[in-house]
């Protein structure tokens, strides 16, 4: 299914039905007095969050969305049927702002969450309802209120824990494919990922947590450049982001402490909240270097960035320490949701990387 984030979607509620204006008509009652009954109200128009879709991609199909009228009242004081509520289903995720104002309408971040988005009208009143007793006979009634109209602009931001930041070919693909049952496309060109992706990772049982992959961010990609701005916004509202870096680039003019400063400079000048997210470094590919020329690099990078933060050297394809760094990241997501503050210390994650010893604290 293509992946689709952002649509714009005309929504109506229902009118209310109008009042009636009637007269008690019976055999032996004479003057049997105002007896028309009120309309019903408009049906609403409701956003509804649904776990299992994941794109806006059927919105750009069907456009618009109408609730059900109110019906009309009726004699014998009879009320008018309110018409039906129309509840629209959008995924897990969704902004939903006026077209109009751009004013932010409201986000559906739970399963089965709802959101009112056109408030249906009000039913009209009937001529019963306007007897008094300077009035016993009156002739007047009100039309329904017509139900709001609004053109909706909504925005897919994937809920993940997890967002993995990086280059194109810098192997988020690779890790999200090993970490998860996800499988992306993966080839030896930049810009296979063409739209992000989400894997879930069991590190242990009964825990788990998302991760999100998307493309690559190049230098100038602000100004709109490549693929990975557009898609930037779905880190958002991620907890922690996993910055890849090639250790070992295939052209030995690259210099990996800029292509480092490089993306920080995108983040900022998208966001500057997702710039100071919790980050933590991913040196990949260290399966293709000798273990003292991969600690050689590792520290050269660290004290030229200048990097407090968790490091952590992997090998996306071999899967070289992709397990402690799972766990370690299952330990942080664990202790951040009790609220506990997460040093970035060999002593905070001890417990959670295995005996591939992936983590490594800047001295």
């Amino acid at each position: 299914m293509k992946f689709v984030d952002e649509a714009s979607i005309h929504v109506e509620a229902g009118d209310g039905g109008r009042g009636c204006v009637s007269f008690r008509r019976e055999k032996f009652i004479p003057r049997g007095g105002p007896d028309g009954g009120d309309g019903g109200d408009g049906g609403s128009v409701f956003l509804v969050a649904d776990a299992n879709l994941s794109t806006l991609v059927d919105f750009h199909i069907r456009r618009g969305f109408r609730a059900e009228c109110g019906k009309g009242g009726r004699g014998r004081n009879m009320i008018g049927r309110s018409g039906e509520d129309l509840l629209v289903r959008v995924p897990v995720g969704t902004r939903v702002r006026d077209e109009d104002t751009w004013e932010s309408i409201g986000e559906l971040l739970r399963e089965g969450q709802r959101l009112l988005v056109a408030q249906g009208g009000f039913h009209g009143i009937g001529n019963a309802r306007f007897r008094s007793s300077t009035n016993r006979a009156p002739r007047r009634s009100t039309p329904g209120i017509p139900g709001e109209q609004r053109q909706l602009h909504l925005e897919l931001i994937l809920l993940a824990d997890v967002g993995l930041l990086g280059l194109p070919n810098a192997g988020k693909s690779s890790l999200i494919r090993k970490l998860s049952s996800a499988r992306p496309k993966v080839a030896g060109y930049p810009f296979t990922t063409l739209y992000p992706n989400l894997g879930v990772v069991n590190p242990e049982n009964g825990c788990s947590f998302v991760i999100a992959d998307i493309p690559g961010v190049i230098k100038g990609a602000a100004a709109g450049a490549g693929l990975g701005i557009r898609f930037l916004k779905h880190l958002a509202r991620t907890r922690l982001l996993l910055h890849l870096l090639d250790i070992a680039p295939l052209d030995d003019l690259v210099d990996p402490v800029q292509q480092v400063r490089e993306i920080e400079g995108e983040l900022r000048a998208y966001d500057g909240n997702l710039a100071c997210k919790e980050r933590w470094l991913v040196l990949n590919k260290r399966d293709l270097l000798k273990p003292v020329d991969f600690e050689r690099r590792r520290t050269e990078i660290l004290v030229r960035l200048g990097w407090t933060d968790p490091v952590f050297g992997i090998s996306a394809a071999t899967g070289e320490g992709t397990r402690g760094l799972a766990r370690a990241l299952m330990r942080y997501l664990d202790q951040e949701r009790r609220g506990a503050v997460i040093e970035p210390n060999a002593t905070a994650l001890d417990q959670a990387v295995d005996n591939e010893n992936a983590w490594h604290p800047l001295a």
